[in-house]
């Protein structure tokens, strides 16, 4: 069993796929302990596609998933869809609601002066797309997610160039170093900040040169580099922060033509069948401040959901500002009701140490569990339309039926409450969509 949960997460598709069916065959012959019942769910965790903090693959994410007994996964990787197909894969073998999502930085022209949810980048936001079923984009969305692939990759070379000129005589080069991290060389600032840490170390053999050069390079005593520099490479966000984030050497302060605009990766995201969402951060910036301008602006185009990581809300050791944050979180999840846009929680797993899934039984987030399970089983209902006849959420098929939003979510959430993994419905369910909702409810008993 050790090695093929290892193997799940090996650089090789075919092999985290065998690996995956032979975990499943042990589980089927009654090699492995039941799965317990745990009424949680992650929808937003990122896979080894771009950065996942214990080098998950989603059909390992998927895995752990379904062995913890987790009501439902999404998963989510930087400006590409990689991980989709094999996300949708793998639930589908072991029997968990899942679906599939993307994270990019766009330019909002409407917001050029305010800062949203990517702290000191005026008009940069990040935007989330959920209830992806397939990789493949249609026509209309490819040229835009290619064009997302691509300046990332630039947008990280650029910065490799400007930090090694900095790190002399440490250096990387992203196709050698970093690249091979990722299965599809989707580089991400932690990969690169590894990499930069594991060229140090090849460079400087001693402990004490190793803090001295670190020192140096980040303006730090070698008393605070001790502190954080363990002994092996990682993704140190000390380091981040001096050379990666504002003010840091590899910085550029982004504007206009830095990433594509909010308008055309929400349309990209929608063509895609899938839909846009808002990541709320903690209520802090000037743009959350006025949370209700800022998603009547998302929802013209085109959001159907709130995202959030409630970790940032509320497990905060200063009770002061754990006081403030929490009660912007409850404003935003208030005002989230109030304007029909469905709440997805999960954790990101982009950073190591972070949670695999939130604590939903924390005295924090307790209150907010009814909305939590609704807009979880909303995306689930979505995906389940969507795989099954292109009937999710932005379709012509939902518009139409179900023009008002609050309806189309208390429908899509019906449906995904409802109706488990490989459900024995399903043929049944795609059978009645033409005849419209009330057929899909009439054969779901709702």
């Amino acid at each position: 069993m050790e090695m093929s949960l290892a193997q799940l997460d090996n650089m090789n598709a075919a092999t985290r796929q065998r690996a995956l069916r032979a975990l499943v065959a042990m589980e089927r012959a009654g090699e492995l302990p039941p799965v317990p019942e745990q009424p949680g769910f992650n929808l937003h965790a990122h896979t080894f596609f771009s950065y996942n903090g214990a080098g998950y693959s989603p059909s390992h994410l998927v895995w752990r998933a379904h062995r913890q007994g987790w009501w439902a996964l999404a998963t989510v990787d930087f400006d590409v869809l990689d991980s989709v197909d094999e996300t949708m894969q793998a639930s589908e073998m072991v029997g968990l609601r899942a679906s599939g999502g993307i994270e990019t930085r766009v330019f909002a022209p409407e917001l050029h002066d305010t800062e949203t949810n990517s702290p000191g980048e005026p008009g940069v936001m990040y935007l989330i797309g959920v209830g992806f079923t397939q990789a493949a984009p249609p026509p209309a969305a490819a040229p835009v997610l290619a064009d997302m692939r691509t300046r990332a990759q630039r947008r990280n070379r650029e910065m490799i160039a400007r930090i090694n000129a900095h790190l002399a005589p440490v250096s990387i080069d992203l196709d050698r170093d970093v690249a091979p991290m990722t299965p599809a060389g989707n580089v991400t600032e932690r990969h690169m900040l590894v990499a930069y840490d594991r060229a140090a170390r090849a460079h400087y053999h001693s402990r004490a040169a190793l803090v001295s050069f670190w020192a140096d390079r980040l303006g730090l005593s070698p008393a605070a580099v001790e502190v954080f520099l363990g002994d092996a490479p990682f993704p140190h966000d000390a380091i981040r922060s001096k050379l990666m984030k504002r003010g840091g050497v590899g910085y550029a302060q982004p504007g206009p033509e830095t990433f594509p605009s909010l308008p055309a990766v929400a349309d990209a995201i929608v063509a895609c069948g899938a839909i846009p969402t808002y990541g709320f951060v903690d209520g802090m910036s000037a743009g959350e401040a006025r949370l209700d301008a800022l998603l009547e602006l998302m929802i013209a185009q085109g959001a159907g959901g709130l995202t959030i990581i409630p970790d940032r809300n509320w497990n905060i050791q200063d009770p002061a500002e754990k006081a403030t944050k929490l009660a912007a979180l409850h404003s935003a999840i208030a005002l989230a009701e109030r304007v029909d846009l469905p709440v997805l929680a999960g954790t990101e797993m982009n950073r190591p140490g972070q949670r695999e899934l939130d604590d939903f039984t924390a005295p924090e987030l307790r209150p907010f569990w009814p909305v939590f399970q609704r807009g979880a089983a909303w995306l689930w209902g979505h995906t389940v339309l969507q795989r099954l006849c292109a009937c999710g959420y932005q379709s012509a098929w939902a518009r139409g039926w179900l023009p008002s939003r609050g309806a189309r979510n208390a429908f899509f959430a019906q449906v995904g409450a409802a109706c488990g993994p490989n459900d024995a419905r399903l043929e049944s369910i795609m059978a009645a969509a033409p005849d419209g909702p009330e057929a899909v409810r009439a054969v779901l008993g709702l």
